[in-house]
């Protein structure tokens, strides 16, 4: 080494505690965000540009023996540091430090300056790296996290701790839920999935089990206008968002769960789902996608008991509930094949009169008997209705008095 940069090393020791106190000034000067922090933040950052500054002077020293030396330089900031401040003020920490030091070193020697400059260049590079490394840890937890989440909601084994993990993964949802279920690619385009959600006013947690795709569906709070409308936002139903995502999905059967109250009771849509993926293909000509319940049937014979719940709690028993006339009306009309004459004359009334009591029905349980596949969907309902109502009534043998 010459003499002069030995002289140079010499002085540069002997300033360092002056370029660290005018370093922590001029942060304070001029960078409003650096004063609002708390005095353990402002710290550590103050304790960054000072190991900055010590790094720089062995550098200098010998830019050969230690190639990754910029990147020591964040190795002193906790990892709350990296989670406080973001690249960006990152960066702008760096031109102040390099600023303070190249106005301090610049009159003494043009070496000294344009080392300054080039290790400037390797801690903004290194600064780069962390804050992509951070990036690539967080993202790889955030998959396995929303993967564990979405495992929790199909299996429905779901704790006290689910909400607090859909939290940490950042969810927009709000309000009401649903489960999709299909099948996709091993590679399948997550991140497009994700815009097209967004686009329709949804936000998703995805999960890929194999060839299964999961998609859990939620609305989002602040959801995004449709182009061209004006600015005006369309809430779409679970149904049409998920005809909107049929793109990412290959070929085969898609089920759309019922609509649930939140997130955290997305099990029973998921389980719905996946019982109709099961089922799908014995309905010709299905749709694509396909509501869970309209498989209501299908489930049921597969031995599906949330499916025949289903069809008791929400046909059967509204209607028993409403009235005798509406359910016989109604047992007679699918029994004589869907004709209005034949069931006018069994029950001794006009046929407009089985009209009106139809048009009733339909407007208590939300089903029109008149369509060919909703007339299956309600006459299994009457005989899964029946079927329990009859095992309730029948008494249990007792036994004959012993003589």
């Amino acid at each position: 080494m010459d003499r002069t940069k030995a002289q140079e090393l010499a002085w540069l020791r002997t300033i360092t505690g002056e370029l660290s106190t005018r370093t922590i000034t001029r942060l304070d000067d001029t960078l409003p965000w650096y004063g609002n922090m708390p005095p353990s933040r402002r710290s550590a950052i103050g304790l960054v540009a000072q190991t900055g500054i010590s790094s720089f002077i062995q550098w200098y020293e010998d830019p050969t023996s230690t190639p990754w030396i910029a990147s020591d330089v964040f190795s002193a900031a906790p990892r709350e540091l990296l989670r406080s401040i973001s690249l960006q003020e990152t960066l702008q920490l760096i031109r102040v430090v390099v600023s303070v030091v190249e106005d301090r070193v610049a009159p003494k020697s043009e070496a000294l300056r344009e080392a300054v400059l080039h290790y400037s260049r390797d801690v903004a590079f290194a600064a780069a790296d962390v804050y992509a490394r951070a990036a690539e840890a967080r993202g790889l937890w955030d998959a396995r996290l929303e993967a564990l989440v979405v495992d929790s909601i199909l299996t429905g084994e779901s704790d006290d701790e689910l909400p607090s993990r859909i939290a940490a993964l950042g969810w927009h949802g709000d309000g009401e839920a649903a489960v999709l279920v299909g099948t996709a690619e091993r590679y399948v385009d997550v991140d497009q999935l994700r815009r097209s959600a967004r686009h329709a006013g949804a936000d998703v947690l995805i999960g890929l089990q194999g060839t299964r795709l999961v998609l859990v569906l939620g609305r989002l709070d602040t959801p995004l206008p449709e182009p061209g409308a004006n600015g005006a936002v369309e809430q779409l139903s679970f149904l049409e968002i998920a005809r909107r995502l049929s793109d990412g999905f290959s070929d085969g059967p898609l089920v759309l769960g019922p609509t649930v109250a939140n997130l955290v009771d997305a099990s029973r849509s998921a389980r719905a789902a996946l019982a109709g993926v099961a089922v799908a293909r014995s309905w010709r000509h299905a749709p694509r996608p396909v509501p869970a319940d309209d498989l209501l049937p299908e489930r049921a014979l597969a031995g599906d008991g949330l499916a025949r719940r289903t069809l008791i709690e929400q046909i059967y028993e509204p209607l028993a509930a409403h009235s005798g006339e509406l359910l016989e009306t109604l047992w007679c009309y699918l029994d004589n094949g869907r004709s209005l004459e034949a069931t006018a004359r069994e029950l001794f009334v006009h046929p407009n009169t089985v009209r009106y009591r139809l048009k009733k029905v339909s407007d208590v349980i939300g089903w029109n008997a008149t369509g060919a596949r909703e007339a299956l969907i309600l006459q299994s309902a009457l005989i899964a209705g029946s079927i329990a109502q009859h095992g309730r009534r029948t008494p249990t043998p007792k036994r004959e008095a012993s003589r």
